[in-house]
């Protein structure tokens, strides 16, 4: 995790801050809303799932995989734009009060440690796959947009400028 580069971010905090965090809202009577994901490049599908998954709660917390763990579940050529860049970005958006940047491949550790009440995920998730689903209260699935994705924004760029024309 780039740290000291998050560190200029005042919501972007650590693991053990996000903890204390968490523990301080809960007990001032706040729902708090975790949501993960790659967020390498932002589109609408992430923009829908983050307004959803603010609506259900007070406060929304945003973990984002680390430049490694993205690599590892997506592949050498990715990430795309760096975890500094991709904490930055979604703390722009209104929906989200805090991002935190976790480095292994599935969000169980980091559920499991500060145990937020709702968890929100994308539609494309199976009840039974979404990991961390047993240390919250609550697990809703985001539908998703259709056609929507890093992967067909990817597809596309690579149709229309794949040939560096």
């Amino acid at each position: 995790m780039c740290k000291k580069a998050l560190k200029s971010l005042d919501r972007a905090l650590t693991r053990k801050e996000m903890k204390l965090e968490v523990v301080r809202l809960q007990k001032a009577g706040k729902k708090v809303v975790f949501t993960n994901g790659c967020f390498d490049l932002l589109h609408l599908g992430h923009v829908n799932l983050l307004k959803k998954a603010k609506s259900m709660g007070d406060v929304l917390i945003v973990a984002i995989n680390s430049d490694k763990s993205l690599r590892f579940l997506k592949g050498p050529k990715r990430p795309l734009v760096g975890e500094k860049d991709r904490a930055k970005f979604i703390l722009s958006l209104k929906p989200v009060d805090y991002v935190v940047v976790f480095n292994e491949y599935t969000p169980e550790k980091i559920l499991r440690e500060i145990r937020p009440d709702i968890l929100v995920k994308g539609g494309d998730y199976k009840l039974s796959e979404i990991i961390g689903r047993e240390f919250v209260k609550k697990v809703y699935r985001s539908p998703c947009v259709r056609g929507k994705s890093t992967m067909t924004l990817i597809n596309l760029i690579v149709e229309r400028y794949g040939s560096g024309k």
